[in-house]
């Protein structure tokens, strides 16, 4: 076995191990429904395990995807990406969570391992996206991603992976954010071990990001009108994942499973004609506070 294969089974144990304790900790939360699993074969090679939770006490919709894929790209799009050829293999974990009460934020989350002929990289991040934002709990989101970050050195970088994910959850077409941001970083490449043990304390944080937030806001009341709103913004996330999220374009360019690549949507969205805030409401803070990219770290 090589050593390029051997690093890129033990990040498949280690994402398969991780999608169990993320959905054992987010089912404990809900106290509803159960994850629904479904595992799958992809035609061209290889496959995964859906998990989804559905009208839950806490989230309408909460995906979480494992997946180790491995077959061959289109030459056009493999000129795209790291190393020669066109052979590929794709590991790794996906996750959105979408609560149903709006004062409580959507979140995203990857993290991957992928090979191309002799190149190899890790890539990820995790998002926030709040329609009625806390201060505290973004501060608090924030600082746990900086937190892992400077416990590992170079080409660890949390200022340089804070940047990426603002300009990456950006609508160029709306010329607005889809959310409060959180880390980003692709085309990784460096020292396995220590880039794997980065990966590894980013997964192992996700439930101490989010878990405390879900918690403080899951009682919190809300009316129908707030309810809409987050119906409207939700439409943001439908467009930037069907329009730029590079993990949604990589599973329909490589014949991936198409109810896992679009488990990311919500249930219930709405698209509202020249919607305009009005000033002096949440839903104005939200535009005119939360909606630009600011370090929050710092706070």
């Amino acid at each position: 076995m090589s050593p390029l294969e051997a690093n890129r089974l033990r990040a498949v144990q280690y994402f398969r191990e991780l999608q169990d304790r993320i959905c054992a900790g987010l089912h404990k939360l809900d106290g509803g429904a159960p994850f629904h699993e479904d595992t799958w074969q992809r035609d061209g090679g290889g496959g995964g395990r859906s998990r989804v939770l559905v009208d839950g006490g806490v989230f309408e919709k909460a995906g979480v995807n494992f997946s180790e894929v491995f077959g061959q790209m289109s030459p056009e799009f493999a000129k795209n990406l790291p190393g020669d050829g066109v052979d590929f293999t794709a590991a790794g974990i996906s996750l959105v969570l979408h609560p149903r009460n709006p004062k409580i934020p959507t979140v995203h989350a990857n993290f991957r391992f992928l090979t191309k002929g002799n190149a190899a990289w890790f890539g990820g991040g995790a998002d926030l996206t709040p329609y009625y934002p806390y201060r505290e709990d973004v501060i608090h989101f924030h600082k746990t991603w900086q937190a892992v970050c400077t416990r590992h050195q170079a080409p660890v970088d949390y200022a340089k992976f804070k940047n990426g994910c603002d300009e990456y959850f950006h609508l160029p077409h709306r010329n607005e954010p889809r959310g409060v941001g959180g880390i980003f970083f692709d085309y990784l490449q460096a020292d396995f071990d220590a880039l794997f043990a980065f990966v590894r304390d980013c997964g192992d944080s996700f439930l101490d990001a989010y878990l405390p937030i879900a918690a403080r806001r899951k009682d919190e009341p809300y009316t129908e009108e707030e309810r809409r709103f987050q119906e409207f913004r939700r439409g943001r996330y439908v467009e930037f994942n069907l329009l730029y999220d590079r993990g949604t374009i990589f599973g329909l360019k490589t014949g991936g499973r198409i109810e896992s690549i679009l488990m990311s949507l919500p249930p219930m969205v709405r698209w509202l004609y020249d919607f305009q805030p009005q000033p002096g409401t949440r839903e104005a803070e939200l535009y005119d506070v939360y909606l630009k990219p600011r370090d929050w770290a710092v706070e």
